[in-house]
């Protein structure tokens, strides 16, 4: 039986209008009309995460898990109402994708492989105003399920008034990353391939990096990028990396890093760090920038070796290690030569 930790985390929600179009899940609680409701939100809390995942920064915000075929576990979740009024929230999960670097949540209630192992233990929960009520998410995966990673969301939905005919709906969800297969997870890692230095029109810097998935895990990745002239003692940043990349394996995505200083054109060192969940990584390239708005060549990047340092440092320690040893044992040998010297060169009396 799994064991379990509590975490309160506020989650992915979207508003959307009920006409046919995907709606991305991202980092904002669905906000019911106003004049259906009076002011305030309704948002959707994960409430406990599996031990073995106490760790992963992902696992605190996303039903993170890696499940063998016939496994069954069971998830908490809290559903908020901030309004003045009692709301009807139905709960129910759905097909999502990964596609364009983004999380999307399919619209209306359409289905897939993960989406239909989930189940709600409450379908409709009536959370009274300035209150919570919680609910029991519930995956079911099949004995005969094929490995790989799934992706779904766990929707929280309240229905509001009428606009042109279109029925209101406003929705926030909790998204799932679930992966079938051994007792060890596949893992999760990332390369950069390019990045690309531009200007835009008012003539801020952007740069741009080439990410792509080449591990067995989806990413949503978040960083920062350090630049340094190549010549001189200038720097900037750090820059904080445009947060909603997320990438299914094998796939490949830019990355945006907006420049929020005035920066000349260089050349600079560019040092971009990535990270998802616990992978850490990061990239260096030479980059200049257009002087105008406009778009530089792509730059190579570099990717700085994982534990270089600490294989250094160990390298270092042994050989230190070997030569301490070393001259521990001549002192000996010296000690004991002497010593054999002295009893060799004594005299008996007669």
């Amino acid at each position: 039986m799994r064991s379990f930790v509590p975490v309160l985390a506020l989650v992915a929600a979207a508003l959307i209008a009920v006409t046919g179009a995907a709606s991305p899940a991202t980092n904002a609680a669905a906000s019911p009309r106003s004049s259906d409701f009076g002011q305030g939100s309704v948002g959707v809390r994960l409430v406990d995460i599996p031990v073995d995942l106490a760790d992963d920064p992902r696992a605190r915000h996303y039903i993170v898990d890696n499940l063998t075929p016939g496994t069954t576990v069971h998830r908490r979740i809290e559903v908020l109402n901030t309004t003045d009024s009692t709301l009807r929230v139905e709960v129910y999960p759905a097909a999502a994708a990964i596609t364009h670097g983004s999380f999307v949540g399919a619209a209306g209630r359409k289905r897939n492989e993960l989406s239909s192992w989930t189940r709600l233990r409450r379908r409709t929960l009536d959370v009274p105003a300035h209150d919570s009520l919680r609910d029991t998410v519930k995956i079911a995966v099949p004995r005969d399920a094929a490995p790989g990673e799934r992706y779904a969301v766990v929707w929280a939905q309240v229905r509001g008034g009428r606009g042109g005919g279109i029925a209101l709906v406003s929705r926030t969800g909790i998204r799932m990353y679930l992966s079938v297969g051994g007792h060890n997870p596949p893992a999760p890692n990332f390369t950069a391939r390019t990045m690309t230095a531009e200007r835009g029109p008012d003539g801020h810097a952007i740069v741009r990096a080439q990410i792509i998935n080449t591990g067995g895990r989806a990413l949503d990745l978040s960083g920062t990028l350090k630049l340094a002239s190549v010549s001189g003692s200038l720097s900037a940043g750090p820059y904080q990396v445009q947060l909603g990349t997320s990438l299914a394996p094998h796939q490949s995505e830019p990355v945006m890093i907006p420049v929020t200083d005035e920066v000349a054109d260089g050349p600079w060192r560019a040092t971009l760090e990535l990270r998802s969940g616990l992978l850490v990584k990061k990239f260096h390239a030479k980059i200049r920038f257009p002087h105008t708005q406009g778009m530089a060549p792509a730059a190579a990047v570099d990717a700085e070796a994982s534990g270089g340092g600490a294989l250094k440092g160990l390298v270092t320690g042994i050989l230190l290690l070997a030569t301490a040893l070393l001259i521990v044992a001549n002192r000996v040998r010296r000690r004991h030569d002497g010593r054999t010297a002295d009893a060799g060169s004594g005299t008996t009396a007669g």
